[in-house]
């Protein structure tokens, strides 16, 4: 029976990212795709960036896979103003996609287009566990015409169960990221994040960093991380600086996960599909260009087959045709190089 996949191809160049990537994976299983709009090109067609029927289209499926979304036509200061974002906010609430996995292993093939030396991250192979739907993005806000807040709140259960997902897929020790040393939340994160170790999980080793000190360790020291677990928005921040150790955003994958599908901890039948999407943006200025870089697609639909459907053994060709790729010499503009997207798209092909 094929696998049901929802594809939202988003905006920039989200369309023509995604479909060389339902090429490829229709090269490795059977599925059945079904598009939608969303994002800004859900505004400009029906005024909202996630509608309900795209909504209930993504919880009917198996997996959802997500390109990009957002872009200079749609920003604006103007509070009530639909924003691409808004959409992605909605279908992590809405699919209860609370555990955002971001996996930064810098290939060899490509250690020469790190900003970092060769000896710095040779060996790097990390995971950023971000809790997703709770903290500062969903808190509350307020703005008048002479201030505005945000407030960042978390409980005790959304703290728990992003800490046994980072337990779970350790495999010697977790990094715990917060500032407990001026934030209230932090303080409660750090005391149960503390709790879960010692009571459920003590064969691995727990850290506690002050998310400025893991900002600098991310730099100075990347090898010394297993995992990285933290709240939503240093998890946002942390993610994409550690994106840079592998020489492009446009390399990294990321899956946002709930309670259902195939994850770590997860309760197949229970919870909403998970969500898979490449880190990187919608890079307008690109779009059309037939240049985008398509690899990180390819490899959030690795993580889609492994985390998603079980698929490992698909997951596994994937990425292995992907690095056998690089290691090939494939180079797109953003890693130095000059193949267009159809031509990264048949190397792979080639080597899936």
């Amino acid at each position: 029976m094929a696998h049901r996949i929802v594809t939202l191809p988003g905006d920039g160049i989200g369309p023509e990212i995604i479909a060389p990537t339902l090429e490829l994976l229709e090269a490795v299983g059977e599925f059945e795709f079904e598009q939608h709009l969303f994002g800004g090109a859900s505004i400009d067609a029906h005024g909202t960036a996630l509608t309900d029927e795209t909504l209930a289209a993504c919880r009917a499926a198996d997996a959802v896979l997500l390109a990009a979304v957002g872009g200079p036509k749609w920003d604006s200061t103007d509070p009530a103003a639909p924003r691409p974002e808004q959409g992605l906010l909605g279908l992590r609430k809405g699919l209860g996609l609370y555990a955002n996995l971001r996996p930064v292993r810098p290939l060899p093939p490509l250690y020469g287009t790190s900003p970092l030396r060769e000896e710095q991250i040779e060996g790097v192979d990390l995971l950023v566990v971000r809790e997703l739907t709770g903290g500062i993005y969903f808190g509350a806000k307020t703005r008048t015409a002479d201030s505005a807040s945000d407030l960042c709140e978390y409980s005790v259960a959304e703290i728990e169960r992003i800490a046994r997902r980072a337990f779970s897929l350790a495999r010697t020790r977790v990094s715990s990221v917060d500032k407990a040393n001026v934030l209230e939340t932090s303080r409660l994160w750090r005391e149960v994040v503390t709790r879960v170790h010692a009571q459920e999980y003590p064969e691995i080793e727990l850290e506690h960093v002050l998310v400025d000190n893991a900002a600098m360790q991310l730099i100075a020291g990347p090898r010394h991380f297993d995992v990285i677990l933290t709240e939503n928005m240093f998890g946002d921040i942390l993610s994409d600086e550690a994106a840079m150790l592998t020489g492009s955003i446009g390399m990294l994958p990321s899956a946002s996960l709930g309670d259902g599908g195939a994850g770590a901890q997860a309760t197949p039948g229970r919870g909403g599909p998970g969500l898979f999407e490449p880190v990187h943006g919608s890079a307008p200025d690109i779009a059309g260009l037939g240049v985008a870089n398509p690899l990180a697609m390819f490899l959030s639909a690795g993580l889609m087959l492994r985390h998603g459907l079980g698929l490992a053994q698909e997951a596994a060709a994937v990425e292995s045709a992907v690095e056998g790729a690089l290691q090939a010499g494939l180079r797109t503009p953003d890693l130095g190089g000059d193949a267009g997207t159809k031509e990264a798209t048949q190397v792979v092909l080639d080597r899936l």
